[in-house]
């Protein structure tokens, strides 16, 4: 299996923290070029600094980025052309939590989920891909969710709306791409040790780990180690996949 990353230039958004931190470290291990695009300017420099005091120096950068913004976006590609010389992997892994019902759930809040959730992936895909064509080809893993396969009984509704766009958008750039040896697919984690999953109330949280046959959170790393699979040349027959990660949790 061809896991080595490098020579690849990996833009992963939402990388200051949590999950898209753990798929940052674990491109770096192999190897790879690394720029993180978060809005968390202090958590984003300290995870920069982290890496490089563990022997990571002039492979891993910072950008300060909204995803829901095209300017951003372009900004962003050339900052990663800027700083390593160009792009060839994209990793669509910032998001925001959509909680409620539909009757709870405000206009504004939808708009705001299926905005960067959604809309993030379409522009990212958009703005990277004229330099990932650049760079003779590439990967692009979006993150979808369980809940793009079923339903929560708590509601989550602009949430579940959005993750399951995102697999449709992923098959459909797929499609789109795979001509110019562009690959696209996507991840669907389910509950995942996060600072974001550990403030979810506890009788959702204990309803998660009961339906989840190996009764626990999946760690940071183990949905990091889908995503380098999904990003490395070990997945090259690939494209338009949905890889899910969830412990068993949409098997039952």
């Amino acid at each position: 299996m061809r896991l080595d990353m490098r020579g690849k230039v990996a833009l992963i958004t939402g990388g200051a923290q949590g999950l898209g931190a753990a798929e940052a470290a674990k491109l770096l291990e192999w190897g790879a070029q690394v720029v993180i695009g978060d809005l968390l300017e202090e958590d984003a420099r300290n995870f920069v600094a982290e890496q490089e005091r563990a022997g990571h120096q002039s492979r891993i950068a910072f950008v300060k980025m909204d995803v829901t913004e095209m300017t951003d976006w372009k900004r962003a590609v050339e900052f990663a052309a800027m700083s390593f010389g160009g792009l060839t992997t994209l990793i669509n892994n910032a998001g925001f939590p959509g909680r409620a019902g539909v009757e709870a759930t405000t206009e504004e809040g939808w708009q705001k989920t299926i905005d960067v959730d959604l809309k993030g992936s379409f522009l990212g895909i958009k703005a990277c891909v004229p330099a990932i064509r650049k760079a003779g080809g590439g990967t692009i893993v979006n993150t979808s969710s369980t809940y793009a396969l079923v339903a929560s009984g708590r509601g989550s509704t602009a949430y579940s709306a959005a993750k399951g766009g995102i697999i449709m958008l992923t098959k459909a750039a797929a499609v789109e791409y795979a001509p110019e040896k562009i690959r696209v697919n996507c991840i669907q984690p389910g509950i995942v040790d996060t600072p974001r999953n550990r403030t979810l109330p506890p009788g959702w949280l204990a309803g998660l780990l009961e339906g989840t046959p190996m009764r626990r959170m999946a760690s940071p790393e183990e949905i990091a180690n889908a995503v380098l699979f999904l990003a490395s040349d070990a997945s090259s027959y690939m494209t338009g996949a949905s890889l899910v990660v969830d412990g068993g949790y949409t098997v039952v």
